[in-house]
């Protein structure tokens, strides 16, 4: 995935806004809590996302995968996709899905509902 086409399919998510933070990385919010973020790296792309507890130990040790440096050392469950072979793109992204599904569900009902996501 480029992050011309991860930038794409964030922005296609409800309710999302980006901004350009930590060193030059593409951040995704959803009511202004971080679900995914793109960068971290010159070189080839680096996609982190968070996940949960089953998922997180499923993924962090397979090849091109690993706990998000920095988030992960905080005892949160993200996951970073860093090198190949990682992910597909089709799975990466389903779990930026999720991600956005788990923060914005984390979101309080009166936020939810000002964001439209209140069905989400």
């Amino acid at each position: 995935m480029t992050y011309d086409d991860y930038n794409t399919f964030c922005g296609a998510l409800p309710a999302t806004t980006h901004v350009v933070q930590w060193g030059g990385s593409h951040v995704w919010k959803v009511g202004g809590k971080v679900f995914a973020i793109g960068g971290w790296d010159e070189g080839q792309p680096r996609f982190t996302f968070k996940v949960g507890d089953v998922a997180y130990e499923m993924l962090k040790e397979q090849p091109g995968l690993r706990p998000a440096p920095y988030l992960a050392s905080r005892g949160l469950k993200w996951i970073q996709h860093f090198a190949e072979p990682g992910l597909s793109d089709a799975e990466l992204r389903v779990y930026i899905r999720e991600s956005y599904s788990i923060v914005s569900r984390g979101l309080p009902r009166k936020k939810r509902a000002e964001l439209g996501l209140d069905n989400a």
